[in-house]
């Protein structure tokens, strides 16, 4: 029921998207240069709480845009997420930049938590038409197919990735630990898109994905997918990821120790990053 109409939700968001692709858009600064949201950002957004609130008028919606310049609300809102029965957690067009310059590699992300814990997790590419999905205890999906992380344990042998945040901080840490990391993978990707990043983790195709300075909305649909597919989520301290979080690596399990050796002494500490 609630995994349905998130599929709907995020299929006729990415029709929306779509259709305003390479086409005319307004664009503004958030916090910085490096952050930016467009009309069709706000306008994703809109079709996707509507049709949810409709749906479920008693459920409770946390949207990239609507929760911009409101750290103290995210923060409550966050904070309290275990005591919530239902709290839906939509990020519109995770990869903007890439949409806003006419490249692939953006999706729609809309998770579903129940008293904190992810319970459905939607990831939607709409300019390849390909939906990631999973359900707690359900397994992970691409259409209608079963997917898994992958088995290899040789770090040699494996593409990582990561992404750059819009705070300066976590930047220079990605840096970092890109100088550390790609001495010893195969390769290391930035594709724009922290939700595709870890629905690919959760397809096999990456072994593994680590970002510093993310917010709710880039990894929990995200999140669940890689749990779903048999893979290990965590934060840079070694705990199990929790929606407060803004440090993460996702990986196959076979690294996932080695990685946050590395990863660990890198991150911003104490982590301050911009939540948006």
């Amino acid at each position: 029921m609630f995994l349905e109409t998130a599929k709907h939700a995020a299929r006729e968001a990415g029709k929306l998207i779509r259709s305003r692709f390479e086409a005319d858009i307004t664009t503004e600064e958030k916090s910085s240069s490096f952050d930016i949201v467009t009309d069709v950002d706000r306008a994703s957004e809109k079709l996707i709480k509507d049709y949810i609130m409709a749906s479920y008028p008693d459920h409770s919606f946390l949207g990239e845009e609507e929760s911009y310049g409101d750290e103290s609300a995210l923060h409550s809102t966050l904070e309290s997420a275990s005591k919530q029965p239902y709290l839906w957690i939509v990020d519109p067009i995770d990869g903007t930049s890439n949409f806003v310059h006419g490249l692939p590699g953006f999706c729609v992300s809309i998770a579903l938590a129940c008293y904190g814990v992810l319970t459905v997790g939607v990831i939607y590419d709409p300019l390849r038409d390909i939906l990631y999905w999973a359900e707690d205890g359900k397994g992970a999906w691409c259409g209608e197919k079963p997917i898994s992380v992958s088995s290899n344990a040789n770090i040699a042998e494996c593409i990582l990735s990561t992404g750059f945040s819009s705070d300066l901080r976590a930047r220079r840490a990605v840096l970092a630990s890109i100088q550390v990391l790609g001495e010893q993978c195969r390769t290391i990707r930035s594709f724009g898109s922290a939700a595709l990043h870890l629905a690919y983790v959760a397809s096999g195709k990456i072994a593994a994905h680590w970002q510093y300075g993310l917010s709710v909305w880039d990894i929990a649909a995200g999140v669940l997918l890689v749990q779903e597919a048999g893979g290990k989520v965590s934060n840079m301290s070694g705990k199990a990821y929790c929606l407060t979080d803004k440090d993460v690596l996702a990986s196959n399990t076979e690294q996932h120790s080695a990685l946050l050796a590395h990863l660990q002494p890198l991150a911003p500490q104490p982590s301050k990053v911009n939540p948006f």
